[in-house]
């Protein structure tokens, strides 16, 4: 039962916010009384917890995955974020945002865990792409993958990119593009220019 209600409560806090989700609705869309809710998660916040603790080690082993396939470096920043867009809902409710706001311990335990598998993810991506040719060789990789990493959070802050404004799913394609033409290769700029038209045409 704790799973199903992690799943579920999964569901309703990416598609529609953590703040606006509550225990009624949890146990409305289940089916089940409130009660049994509190008998595996003390409050919301503990619930809140387990959802993105879980789906934290959903998204890290999906991108283990997709690098253990060793794609070329461009390819595989491209699978990364169709892998977790899709896990995160195309992030309709910007869930960071509400997240850093109304649960910020939470979230400064996540963003951390976050810096430290996406460093080893990035710089490893960045290694690759220079002896591949693909990317620059003069890149200095420890500042590369944490600007990275700065542009990922920050763009997912909802007031300096208000969704209207700026759809998540477009939002991640341009700081994508923007970030690999700072660093490719005329030979990696190639590549990219064919993700690009891809992507282009399927959306």
């Amino acid at each position: 039962m704790k799973e199903k209600i992690t799943i579920t409560a999964t569901e309703l806090f990416l598609n529609l916010g953590f703040k606006s989700v509550t225990m009624d609705d949890i146990a409305n869309e289940m089916g089940i009384s409130k009660k049994t809710i509190y008998t595996h998660f003390n409050n919301k916040t503990a619930l809140v917890t387990e959802v993105t603790s879980s789906l934290f080690c959903v998204i890290s082993e999906g991108i283990d995955l997709i690098c253990a396939a060793e794609k070329n470096s461009i390819e595989e920043l491209y699978e990364i974020k169709r892998f977790v867009m899709e896990h995160l809902k195309n992030e309709k409710s910007s869930p960071q945002y509400q997240l850093q706001k109304y649960y910020p311990k939470i979230y400064a335990t996540l963003k951390k865990k976050q810096f430290d598998v996406m460093q080893d993810c990035v710089k490893d991506n960045l290694n690759r792409g220079v002896n591949s040719g693909m990317y620059r060789n003069n890149i200095d990789v420890e500042f590369v993958a944490r600007i990275y990493f700065t542009g990922v959070i920050g763009i997912k802050d909802n007031e300096l990119f208000p969704a209207k404004m700026f759809p998540m799913h477009s939002l991640m394609d341009q700081f994508l593009e923007h970030h690999l033409r700072g660093i490719c290769t005329p030979q990696g700029l190639e590549t990219l220019q064919k993700f690009i038209t891809t992507t282009n045409q399927s959306s």
